[in-house]
This record gives C-alpha cells, sequence and structure tokens, in this order.
C-alpha cells in the first residue's frame, strides 16, 4: 500500500510533499528512470532533479512509466551556474522543460548564488508570473544572499534548498530561512555518498530502539524540524525503506542526542566560495 506523505504550504499557497526523491549523480537512463519508477509506486509524490545532474530526461521518463498523472507529481528542477552566469535562464529553463518532457515545473530553483543570480531571479520571477512554474527559490544561499534577495523587492522565494544532515545541521541558517516564510529543504540529507554518519552507533542506538533503519532515523528526524527532505537512492529496498518512516516518531531525548551530533563541518562546496 502507497504511503502518504505529508506536504508543506509554500509561500504562494502552492503545497510540497515534505519527502521526496533527490537524484543527484544518478545515472541517466534506465537507472535513473527505474528510481523514479519505483519511487512514485511506493508514495512518492516529489522528485527533485537539476540540469548539471545529467538526468533529467530519465526522469521524465521515469514519470510517465510510472502511470501518476503528471499532476500528482511535485518536479523541481534547477538553474546551473554556467547559464546564470551567461544570463541565460530562460532559454536554459525551457531546455529543462524539453528534456523533462513536460510543459511547466513545480519549482525551480537558482542551484547556486553565482554572479548573475540576481538577474536570474527577474526572470524566474516573469517565467512565474507567466505560470509555467508554480512556484520559484534558490539553492546554497546563505544568510547575506537572502538578505539581498529579499531586498530586491520583486518576489520572496518559495524555498531555500540547503546541505543539512546530523552531522552539518546548518540549523542558523535553516531558522533564518524559515523565519523568513521560506520553506527549508535539505540535501544530503543523510550525510552524502560515502560520508560515515549512518555506521554512526548513536543512530544505530536510536534505530534499534524503534525498530528501523539508521536512514529512516535521520529522514524522520528532518521531518519532525519541520525540514523538506530528498534522500536519494537506486536501491528499491532503500527507496521503500526511505519513505516507512510515518509509523514512529523520535522522542525528545532522541531528536537531541540527534542534535548534538553536529560537527559545524560540510560535506559539500560552501556557498559563498564556489569555482565552479
Amino acid at each position: 500500500m502507497a504511503v502518504t506523505v505529508p506536504q508543506i504550504m509554500l509561500n504562494n499557497g502552492v503545497t510540497i510533499p515534505q519527502l521526496g526523491l533527490g537524484v543527484f549523480q544518478t545515472p541517466d537512463g534506465e537507472v535513473t528512470a527505474s528510481a523514479v519508477d519505483v519511487a512514485l509506486k511506493a508514495g512518492y509524490r516529489h522528485i527533485d532533479t537539476a540540469m548539471i545532474y545529467g538526468n533529467e530526461a530519465s526522469v521524465g521518463e521515469g514519470i510517465r512509466r510510472s502511470g501518476v498523472p503528471r499532476q500528482e507529481v511535485f518536479l523541481t528542477t534547477k538553474l546551473w551556474n554556467g547559464d546564470i552566469r551567461a544570463l541565460n535562464a530562460r532559454d536554459a529553463f525551457l531546455a529543462s522543460l524539453d528534456r523533462l518532457g513536460t510543459d511547466y515545473v513545480d519549482l525551480y530553483l537558482i542551484h547556486w548564488p553565482v554572479d548573475g543570480w540576481r538577474q536570474a531571479w527577474e526572470e524566474m520571477v516573469r517565467l512565474y508570473e507567466e505560470h509555467r512554474v508554480r512556484a520559484i527559490g534558490v539553492s546554497n544561499f546563505q544568510h547575506h544572499h537572502l538578505d539581498e534577495l529579499m531586498a530586491l523587492g520583486h518576489m520572496r522565494p518559495a524555498v531555500d534548498q540547503v546541505e543539512s544532515s546530523p552531522a552539518f545541521a546548518n540549523r542558523e541558517l535553516i531558522d533564518h530561512v524559515r523565519s523568513l516564510g521560506i520553506a527549508a529543504e535539505a540535501w544530503s540529507p543523510l550525510g552524502g555518498t560515502g560520508g560515515t554518519l549512518l555506521s554512526d552507533p548513536r543512530l544505530a542506538a536510536i534505530a534499534r530502539a524503534h525498530g528501523v533503519t539508521p536512514a529512516q532515523v535521520v529522514i524522520r528526524w528532518h521531518l519532525q524540524h519541520g525540514v523538506v527532505v530528498i534522500p536519494k537512492s537506486v536501491h528499491v529496498d532503500r527507496i521503500r525503506q526511505n519513505i516507512d518512516v510515518f509509523g514512529f516518531r523520535l522522542s525528545h531525548d532522541d531528536m537531541a542526542a540527534i542534535d548534538a551530533m553536529d560537527t559545524g563541518v560540510r560535506t559539500g562546496s560552501d556557498p559563498d566560495h564556489v569555482d565552479f
């Protein structure tokens, strides 16, 4: 039986499923198409991709293969740095639509705050006003980027997608994002590829107590903090496990123990020093 995922209302009235499937570094072709198909059949209704992932066409294929109506799927993609710097937001967006095989996306994000992001935002506002996208937002924007964006006065972003996991909670930024009425979304929510977070004995103890996996504990931690979370997997069992997180609840002590794992050290790039 498919799981029903809670929804968060964005600041423009559009709702986003609080848990989705991420496809970062998932190879183009059958692997991605199959993962999206499996996820949607398991109850996911939120898929997060980006132009730079090189798998937008496969995401579109997976959505179509699943048989789930397009309007039931919340689909995110992102504007890449080269197109931001080249002031090419509109053409890049239309190219993403072509690869995805859809005539709109639900959320379009500026991927990183590189030179040209202010002009990109103005163009994204126009795309929103033309109803080509249901919501627009940013990714990897720090406190000062958000403050500058808000000062432009064009439109408040619906989402800021940032690195966050128990090992790098990024709590100060997430609290600021939410204080602005912007939804916070976590990338690398399980600690990142090759990370050691899920082998931490503190997580293992909490997982045993609830009869779940460490990954399920981490996903539940994000959900209880009110964050949108997009764990990545291409393995059928893990895709299904990652959405099976609504039959238990972490206690106050559990949450505090996981909060205490924060090292303050990123696994990903620093948004203030983007050279790619």
